[in-house]
């Protein structure tokens, strides 16, 4: 593999890596702030980044070695709404300048793996940056974001809200490699099931 694909394809994993385990963060103090389904996104959207993550490291599994790896990473763990700026400003980033340039570059050199796996993590990355703009509007003011099930591709990491298509639209597989992060009722509406199962017994 030419040497800067591969140095873009070990930054990109570093800052999906790092998303990754940004977003669970973020999602935990969403859903001790009352917004339960904006953790959801947040967690939807980790897994989405696993994805990507695992996809450049795979590209890699040639290119062994120790490697200082230098990634963009937005930090900091505050209110939602600010960590949703953080979010958006880090979707943003590999939306607009990241993947466009790692992509050309994987093209100029043609290393088609490199050039799938920037161009599916690229592709969600649009979505993820919309979502969470709506989280934001959601959050600033101080409701929960309305979200019905979020589907995730879990070969390229394409990330849609509501019906699972039959074929990713990215990468072409099957619905059943999609998982989905479902809304969950409410705690009362599970108690009152949870009643009426045990007077039904």
């Amino acid at each position: 593999m030419h040497d800067m694909t591969a140095a873009n394809l070990r930054s990109a994993f570093g800052g999906e890596s790092q998303a990754h385990m940004r977003y669970k963060l973020w999602g935990e103090a969403a859903e001790k702030e009352g917004f339960p389904n904006i953790a959801r996104l947040f967690r939807a959207i980790s897994f989405a980044e696993q994805v990507h993550a695992s996809n450049h490291f795979t590209e890699l599994s040639k290119e062994g070695g120790a490697y200082l790896v230098a990634s963009m990473a937005e930090f900091g763990l505050g209110a939602t709404s600010e960590n949703l700026v953080r979010a958006i400003e880090g979707e943003t980033y590999e939306m607009d300048e990241m993947y466009p340039a790692y992509l050309e570059t994987a093209g100029f050199q043609a290393q088609k793996g490199a050039v799938h796996s920037f161009y599916y993590a690229l592709s969600a990355e649009k979505a993820h940056a919309a979502m969470f703009k709506r989280a934001k509007e959601a959050a600033d003011a101080g409701k929960d974001l309305e979200l019905g099930a979020v589907q995730i591709c879990d070969v390229c990491g394409f990330t849609l809200e509501g019906d699972i298509p039959d074929k990713c639209p990215i990468c072409g597989v099957n619905k059943e490699r999609f998982k989905t992060f479902a809304e969950q009722k409410s705690r009362i509406y599970r108690q009152i099931i949870s009643c009426q199962g045990r007077r039904n017994v």
